[in-house]
C-alpha cells in the first residue's frame, strides 16, 4: 500500500511540475512563455479593436478632431499590430486574425453612433482602453523576458501613452 501511495504522490508531483518545466524549457529555447503569449494575444485583439474603432470614427464622428484622431488610430495602431505581428513571429507565436467577442461588442455598440453622440461614447471608451491597456504594457514589461518584446512594449506604450495625453484633451472640453 506505502508503494502505491508513492506511485501515486510521484505521479502528482510530475504531472504538477511538468508545465513548470516546460515553461522553463520554453524559455531557455528563446520560445514564448505562457505569460508572453497571453500578452501578445491580447496586444493583438486590443490593437485590432483599436484600428477598426479609429475606422468608425472616421465614418461615425461628428467632429473633425474625432475624426483625426481616428485616423492616428488607424495608422498608428496598424503599425503596432505590424510590429506585434513580427515580434510575434520570431517567437512562434501566432496573433489572432479577428477581435474579441466582447471587443466586437464595443465595435457594434460605437458603431450604431452618429455624430456628437458618437463622439462622447468613443472618447470615453478611448480614455478607458488607453489607461488600461497602458497599465497592461507596463506590468508585461516587467514580466515578459523576450528583448524584442520588451522593446516592442516600451515603443507602443509611449505612442498610447501620446494616445492617451490627446484623448483626455477631448474628454475634458466635452
Amino acid at each position: 500500500m506505502k508503494l502505491k501511495t508513492a506511485v501515486i504522490t510521484l505521479g502528482l508531483a510530475v504531472a504538477v511540475c511538468a508545465p513548470w518545466q516546460q515553461s522553463l524549457a520554453d524559455e531557455a529555447a528563446g520560445k514564448a512563455t505562457m505569460k508572453e503569449k497571453m500578452f501578445i494575444k491580447k496586444a493583438a485583439d486590443g490593437g485590432m479593436t483599436e484600428v477598426k474603432l479609429g475606422q468608425v470614427a472616421q465614418q461615425n464622428g461628428g467632429s473633425d478632431d474625432v475624426k483625426d484622431f481616428g485616423k492616428r488610430m488607424v495608422d498608428d495602431h496598424s503599425k503596432i499590430n505590424d510590429n506585434l505581428k513580427d515580434v510575434a513571429g520570431k517567437m512562434n507565436v501566432t496573433v489572432p486574425s479577428k477581435v474579441s467577442a466582447t471587443h466586437h461588442a464595443v465595435i457594434e455598440r460605437l458603431s450604431n453612433l452618429h455624430g456628437a453622440a458618437f463622439d462622447k461614447a468613443y472618447v470615453k471608451e478611448m480614455v478607458k482602453d488607453h489607461k488600461k491597456d497602458i497599465a497592461e504594457f507596463e506590468q508585461a514589461k516587467n514580466e515578459v523576458k523576450n528583448d524584442d518584446l520588451k522593446s516592442f512594449i516600451s515603443n507602443s506604450t509611449e505612442t498610447m501613452k501620446d494616445h492617451l495625453q490627446r484623448i483626455e484633451k477631448f474628454d475634458q472640453a466635452k
